[in-house]
């Protein structure tokens, strides 16, 4: 089994309903939920003249390989009302793959560990809540080291 840590964001309509349905989707199509993060509220990162966002992250167990993980998550997505328009934008739901096991994975379509971890309190904040010390594969830290040298200084709060 592989496990998979990925971000949850939302910051249009019912954002807390959201991500309790987009888990529930994961649950049927990617695999079971082992772990979960509680959800923080933050600032729109990127561009900040839209909604907060409501982020959680979640660890699942599953037998499907990166890139079929990836479809699964598109159509996710996409069953869940997601237009993508432009990059940062509002949306209903956002599902980022962040880790696959320890493994480094660089295709056309697919990079992981995520390029932009250590850059984003949003998501080093509910990492370190649930895996203060998994390792970066790329970067050969801890999350908690991540986290101390974050630049970013958008307040993460849980709710």
């Amino acid at each position: 089994m592989n496990n998979v840590y990925l971000l949850l964001g939302s910051n249009m309509g019912d954002s807390e309903q959201m991500l309790s349905t987009c888990r529930n989707f994961i649950e049927k199509k990617i695999g079971n939920i082992e772990t979960a993060s509680s959800i923080y509220r933050t600032a729109a990162w990127g561009k900040e003249d839209q909604s907060d966002f409501l982020n959680q992250i979640i660890v699942t167990n599953t037998k499907l390989p990166a890139e079929k993980i990836l479809e699964k998550i598109f159509l996710i997505e996409k069953e869940m009302g997601r237009i993508r328009t432009f990059k940062n934008a509002a949306r209903v739901i956002d599902i980022d793959i962040l880790f696959y096991n320890d493994e480094v994975i660089k295709t056309e379509t697919l990079q992981v560990p995520h390029p932009q971890i250590q850059n984003r309190r949003f998501v080093l904040v509910p990492l370190l809540e649930i895996a203060p010390h998994f390792f970066h594969p790329s970067l050969k830290k801890s999350i908690s080291e991540l986290l101390h040298t974050c630049a970013d200084t958008l307040n993460v709060q849980k709710i």
